[in-house]
C-alpha cells in the first residue's frame, strides 16, 4: 500500500491488508549496506506518493547506518572495540615512536619489542600490550624456523633441532651391530668360544670310552656341551638389527637351552650322589643307577623354564621399539619386554635350579676322586651366581646399546665359567695326561 497512508492523522481509518512498502525500504537498505554502494541515484515522478517514499527512505538510511554502528564490535590484536551510548570509543591513547630520516620520511614503530629471530617464540609480558613481549628460545625438541612465530614447532620422532633450533635434523638411528666395535668384539668372543666348545664336544666324543669321560656320566656330558655350544650361539641374537623374530627369541630360546645346561649339572650332580651310595652292598640305589633317571631328571627340571617361555612368547611377547627419550640426538631401536613379570619368572627359575645344583654339590664334595665332579660344579654355581648377581645392577643402569652389550656380556661370561670348570680338568687329563686316564689310576686315587 501506498506511504502516504502511512499518516494516521490524515488517514485515521485507513487499515491495510497487504504488506507495507516500508519493508522494501528495508530491503533496500540491506543491498546498499551489503554492496557497500556509497552513492546511487533514485529516480521518482512528481507525486504525493513517491515523494513520500523518496523522504522516508532518506530518514532511514541515516538511522539504519546508526543501527549497525551502535552494534559493532571489533576485535584488534586481542582488544574489543566499540561504541558507547554516547557514540565514544573505549580506549586510550597509544605513543607512537616516529623516527624522522634526512629524506623526510616518517616511520611509525607500534611494537614495543624487537621481532624475535628465529630459534625463537614470542612470550607475552604480563600486565602489559599484545604488542610487548619477550623472545625465549624454544622447548627441547621444537624449533622456530620463521622470525616473529607464536608457537613453535615440534620436530617429529626421527629428528631432532640442530644447535640453533631453527630446523630438525635426522637422528642417528643406534643400536648394537656387527659394524660397531663392540658388536664385533662381542661376536669374535662368541664365535670363539662356540668353536672351543664344539672342540670339547668333538674331543669327548672320541674318548667317549676312556675312563674320565665314562666316570662322570657321559651322556649328560654331551648334552652339556650341546647346550653350552647353543648359549655360545643365542648371544649372536642380540647383536644386529632388532626384528620382530630376533627379539621373540632373545631370551625365550637362551634362558630355555641355559636351563638345560644347568639341569644337566643337577643330574650329574645327582648321579655323583647316587653312584657314591650305590658302591655299598645291597643298596637300594643301584636301581637308580641309570641313563634314564638322568636324561628323566633334566628334561624334567629344563621342561618348567621352557613352559615358562612359552607362556611369554604367547602372552607377551616382547617388540621392536625406538627409544627418543634417552639421548636427544639418537634414535635407540631395541626389544622391549611388555611384561617383565616373565622375565624376571624364568630368570627366577634358573637362579632356583643353579641354588638347588649348588647345595647338592656342596654337601658331595667330598666324595673319592674318581666321583668328585661336584667340588666344580660347586664352583661353576658359584662363578654363575656372581655373574648374573652382579648383571642386575649393570642391566639397569646401563642404556641404549650398552645395556644389550651388558646381557651378552653375563651370557658369555656364565657359560664361559660352566665350559672350563666342568671341562677345563678333564681335557686336561685327556689332552696333556694320558696317563692318568685309566680306571685303575681312578682306583687307586680312590683308595688313597
Amino acid at each position: 500500500m501506498d506511504p502516504v497512508f502511512n499518516d494516521r492523522i490524515q488517514f485515521p481509518s485507513v487499515y491495510r491488508t497487504v504488506p507495507n512498502e516500508y519493508q522494501q525500504f528495508q530491503v533496500i537498505l540491506q543491498l546498499l549496506l551489503h554492496f557497500n554502494w556509497t552513492w546511487v541515484g533514485i529516480v521518482s515522478t512528481d507525486d504525493d506518493s513517491n515523494n513520500k517514499a523518496l523522504e522516508e527512505l532518506r530518514q532511514l538510511l541515516p538511522g539504519a547506518l546508526n543501527y549497525y554502528l551502535k552494534n559493532v564490535k571489533l576485535t584488534n590484536l586481542g582488544e574489543d572495540i566499540f561504541f558507547t551510548p554516547g557514540g565514544d570509543v573505549v580506549n586510550g591513547f597509544d605513543i607512537y615512536n616516529w623516527i624522522l630520516y634526512r629524506n623526510g620520511t616518517d616511520i611509525p614503530q607500534s611494537l614495543c619489542s624487537e621481532t624475535c629471530l628465529e630459534g625463537k617464540r614470542k612470550a607475552l609480558q604480563r600486565g602489559k600490550m599484545l604488542c610487548c613481549f619477550d623472545c625465549v628460545p624454544c622447548s627441547e625438541g621444537e624449533i622456530a624456523n620463521l622470525s616473529g612465530m607464536e608457537n613453535c614447532i615440534k620436530c617429529p620422532e626421527d629428528s631432532w633441532p640442530n644447535e640453533n633450533k631453527t630446523m630438525c635434523i635426522q637422528r642417528t638411528i643406534e643400536y648394537l651391530s656387527y659394524d660397531d666395535y663392540l658388536g664385533s668384539a662381542l661376536a669374535a668372543i662368541a664365535i670363539i668360544f662356540t668353536v672351543i666348545s664344539t672342540s670339547v664336544m668333538i674331543i669327548f666324543v672320541k674318548n667317549g670310552n676312556t675312563a674320565i669321560v665314562r666316570a662322570n656320566n657321559q651322556h649328560l656330558s654331551y648334552v652339556l656341551l650341546m647346550a653350552l655350544t647353543l648359549s655360545f650361539t643365542c648371544s649372536l641374537l642380540f647383536i644386529g638389527h632388532p626384528m620382530e623374530l630376533t627379539c621373540l627369541l632373545r631370551h625365550s630360546l637362551f634362558l630355555s637351552i641355559y636351563s638345560v645346561a644347568i639341569s644337566s649339572l643337577l643330574g650329574k650332580t645327582i648321579t655323583v650322589i647316587i653312584a657314591f651310595k650305590a658302591t655299598k652292598p645291597g643298596s637300594k640305589f643301584q636301581k637308580w643307577m641309570s641313563l634314564r633317571t638322568s636324561i628323566g631328571l633334566t628334561v624334567l627340571c629344563s621342561l618348567g623354564e621352557f613352559l615358562i617361555c612359552v607362556m611369554w612368547v604367547t602372552c607377551a611377547p616382547p617388540i621392536v621399539e625406538s627409544d627418543s627419550k634417552t639421548s636427544h640426538d639418537k634414535l635407540i631401536l631395541q626389544c622391549t619386554d611388555i611384561s617383565m613379570f616373565y622375565f624376571y619368572l624364568a630368570i627366577s627359575y634358573i637362579v632356583c635350579l643353579a641354588l638347588l645344583s649348588f647345595i647338592i654339590a656342596y654337601s658331595a664334595r667330598k666324595l673319592p676322586d674318581n666321583f668328585n665332579e661336584a667340588q666344580y660344579i660347586t664352583f661353576s654355581m658359584i662363578m654363575f651366581c656372581s655373574v648374573w648377581l652382579s648383571f642386575i645392577p649393570s642391566y639397569v643402569s646401563a642404556k641404549g646399546k650398552y645395556m644389550v652389550a651388558v646381557e651378552i656380556f653375563a651370557i658369555l661370561i656364565s657359560t664361559a665359567g660352566l665350559l672350563v670348570c666342568i671341562f677345563a680338568p678333564k681335557c686336561y687329563i685327556i689332552i696333556l695326561r694320558p696317563e692318568l686316564n685309566h680306571k685303575r689310576h681312578l682306583n687307586i686315587t680312590r683308595k688313597r
